[in-house]
């Protein structure tokens, strides 16, 4: 798991495989544009990088299934409002809730071992691999409204 801002970005092309160094500079290019743009997909390089811009309502974190993807690593940036992200380690003692990797590439676990959180605000951006549970969208200071960004990156390019 790799966390950040993509204000300060400087070197990341040494810290990060290139793929992730593309999915972050496409996130801090279009910055001031993803409040204007609509809800949707938009395509980086076909189906091996893309971005899902959505607005959604925080919550409980009680209310909130953590997840884990296979196929895609999730570079999750918060445009508008705050958020917390439970995050830890898959150690495989997780019990599945719901199983829907070849429908979504998504994993539900019904509680996460050795959770811990970070707070997502405005340029944040937070990576997460196949071997990260996350949960994202749970509420910081009361329920909110927030506009993300979802770029999703195939493992298969690393």
């Amino acid at each position: 798991m790799f966390y950040g801002n993509v204000a300060q970005t400087d070197d990341m092309e040494k810290k990060y495989p290139a793929p992730i160094v593309k999915a972050i500079a496409y996130l801090k290019s279009k910055q001031n544009e993803f409040l204007s743009m609509p809800t949707g997909v938009y395509k980086i390089e076909g189906e091996d990088i893309f971005a899902q811009v959505f607005d959604t309502e925080t919550k409980d974190k009680a209310l909130g299934r953590p997840e884990v993807h296979r196929k895609y690593i999730d570079v999750q940036f918060s445009v508008q409002g705050k958020e917390k992200i439970g995050f830890a380690v898959d150690t495989g003692n997780n019990k599945v809730a719901e199983e829907l990797l070849e429908l979504r590439d998504i994993i539900f676990y019904e509680q996460m071992e050795n959770e811990m959180e970070l707070v997502m605000q405005p340029g944040s951006f937070a990576v997460f691999f196949p071997e990260d549970v996350h949960r994202p969208g749970c509420e910081h200071g009361g329920s909110a409204s927030i506009r993300k960004v979802v770029v999703k990156v195939n493992t298969a390019i690393l």
